[in-house]
């Protein structure tokens, strides 16, 4: 209440911040939940939902943030000049938000780049690197609902930060009082006075080009597409890229054309789910395209729905993933560019399914934990070892896809350019894209994964989630849904038991994995973004019906694991 009295009397900027605290001057529990604590910055930066208060997205904790990073830079930067990049996507203040991350950078003496217009985050990856950044700031909340803005930030890598540059900049963000700390200047004055700076058509010309360089094949002129960037940043990039390799037939969902932070036709803009894609499916019922592609606001992710003798399928991130990097590696070998000791990347969530399909064709597959910032840690790496050529494919269960050491980041551009590709390559045999996965599932098996998410909301809701991690490892399940446990890896404790023995070596993440004695797997994972809990279930059977009823069984067994 203390500090909700402070916010009243503050003349605030934003009067959309003034209106909303006195809509709730009655109501304590919704002070409570704007004021009970502060928005946590981390590897993902700050999500969160947008509205007045410490535990919102807004002006003030924005800045306040940016004025914790200046601060962090300066005192790493050894006397040499800082500067970071800016991007943002098509969320409700995202224009507000990085401008005035751009003015607080200005403020403290930091160069700060800006995209003039909302772009992909792959596209501020890009520019952290390509301008020789020591940081970069997204302001996305990816495929969150319309209620939600976010604030990723980067290393000079072009990867979202590291924890220990996380914790650093955390400890200056609380060290600072968020009205009388953070230093101001005019976006305008910072612009005239040249620390701030718009970045122009040839970094963006430049990120398409690198882009296209991952292309296998240069031509996917046979296919019709339906193609949506679901009200997001997408089009501009995606639409460039799909021209550059043949691909003249685009119909773009028009209620999802234009960018809308509100998401009017989509609540929920991600491509993961059916509810998204319903415009597109609808179009895809009138036009018949070969394939319906669909990019998230900040355009990382992509999902798509194949032509299935005039069924539309939509098709999974696992499923997506093994076809790119068979498909890759296909290709590559076909056309003897199949380089020495390849390298594929996923998470530890991701389909088991790609470990024989990667022993198929020679490639070492290295696993890290979820959040795309791993796999540009291990891209990272063979770059410094100057051997960046075996790096054939990085990929997340949840539709994240990069084929290129260019970015650090996961990249819809490069994913819809290669699924594309990927699709006109199979329709050249008579083939769609699920019959190729068919193919896959046949000589390998039939995997299958789900996810169950289940939402925590507020103060209590977090408290439950810690809670059902604690009882979790204190009371650790015997069986589940009838199977025995028969491997349990913690990897907050970076310890692995039963057929897993030995450590882990990945860093301490909030994790819990159990190994079934039929050959299941279940992953336990409060999310590091949204207020929920993921269960990611992985089952295989000799056909479809035995795989998708060994899933079924697991997903009924889940509730009572977490004890809800």
């Amino acid at each position: 209440m203390t500090e909700y009295e402070r916010w009243l009397k503050e003349p605030l900027d934003d009067q959309d911040l003034t209106e909303e605290l006195l809509a709730v001057k009655d109501q304590p529990e919704e002070i409570n939940d704007r004021f009970y604590r502060d928005l946590e910055f981390g590897t993902g930066g700050l999500r969160g939902v947008i509205g007045a208060g410490t535990n919102r997205m807004n002006v003030y904790t924005v800045r306040k943030a940016t004025q914790g990073l200046a601060n962090y830079l300066l005192k790493h930067a050894e006397g040499k000049p800082q500067s970071v990049a800016i991007a943002h996507d098509s969320r409700n203040k995202g224009v507000a938000f990085a401008r005035q991350s751009a003015a607080v950078l200005a403020a403290n003496g930091i160069k700060a780049y800006l995209y003039p217009q909302l772009m992909p985050t792959p596209a501020l990856s890009y520019a952290v690197r390509h301008l020789k950044c020591d940081a970069g700031i997204c302001v996305t909340a990816s495929h969150n609902p319309a209620k939600y803005n976010g604030y990723k930030a980067y290393g000079s890598d072009g990867c979202q930060v590291t924890a220990e540059m996380a914790d650093g900049v955390m400890a200056e963000i609380n060290s600072l009082d968020i009205f009388a700390d953070v230093r101001k200047l005019d976006f305008q004055e910072g612009i005239d006075r040249g620390l701030i700076e718009y970045i122009g058509e040839e970094t963006v010309s430049a990120f398409l080009e690198d882009v296209y360089k991952e292309s296998l094949t240069g031509n996917a002129g046979n296919l019709k597409l339906v193609y949506t960037p679901l009200n997001g940043s997408g089009k501009m990039c995606v639409t460039r890229i799909l021209d550059r390799i043949g691909v003249k037939d685009i119909t773009v969902v028009p209620e999802q054309s234009e960018p809308d932070g509100n998401f009017p036709t989509c609540p929920y803009p991600n491509p993961e789910i059916r509810e998204a894609l319903q415009k597109g499916l609808e179009l895809c019922e009138k036009v018949q395209p070969d394939l319906l592609l669909a990019t998230d606001p900040d355009c990382d992710r992509v999902g798509i729905a194949v032509n299935q003798n005039g069924e539309f399928i939509l098709m999974t991130g696992n499923e997506v993933g093994i076809l790119l990097l068979d498909f890759i590696a296909r290709v590559k070998k076909e056309q003897g560019k199949l380089p020495a000791n390849p390298v594929a990347v996923t998470t530890i969530v991701s389909t088991d399914m790609v470990d024989p399909i990667a022993a198929e064709y020679g490639v070492e597959l290295r696993r890290c934990l979820t959040g795309f910032k791993y796999i540009g840690d291990i891209i990272a790496e063979l770059e410094a070892q100057g051997c960046e050529e075996r790096y054939l494919l990085g990929f997340e269960e949840s539709y994240g896809y990069l084929s290129g050491g260019y970015v650090r980041d996961k990249d819809a551009v490069d994913g819809s350019m290669l699924i594309c590709e990927m699709a006109s390559y199979y329709k050249e045999k008579g083939m769609t894209l699920v019959d190729a996965m068919n193919a896959l599932y046949e000589k390998y098996g039939y995997y299958k994964n789900d996810l169950c998410n289940f939402g925590f909301e507020g103060e209590d809701g977090m408290k439950t989630m810690n809670t059902i991690m604690d009882t979790l490892r204190k009371n650790p399940p015997a069986e589940i849904a009838g199977a025995k446990v028969v491997g349990r890896s913690d990897y907050q404790e970076s310890v692995s038991y039963g057929d897993r023995e030995g450590t882990i070596d990945l860093p301490k993440s909030n994790v819990l994995e159990y190994r079934l004695g039929n050959g299941c797997k279940l992953i336990v994972r409060p999310s590091g973004t949204e207020p929920k809990i993921k269960i990611y279930l992985s089952g295989k059977g000799s056909t479809r019906a035995e795989s998708e009823a060994v899933i079924e069984k697991m997903k009924a067994a889940v509730p009572g694991l977490l004890g809800i």
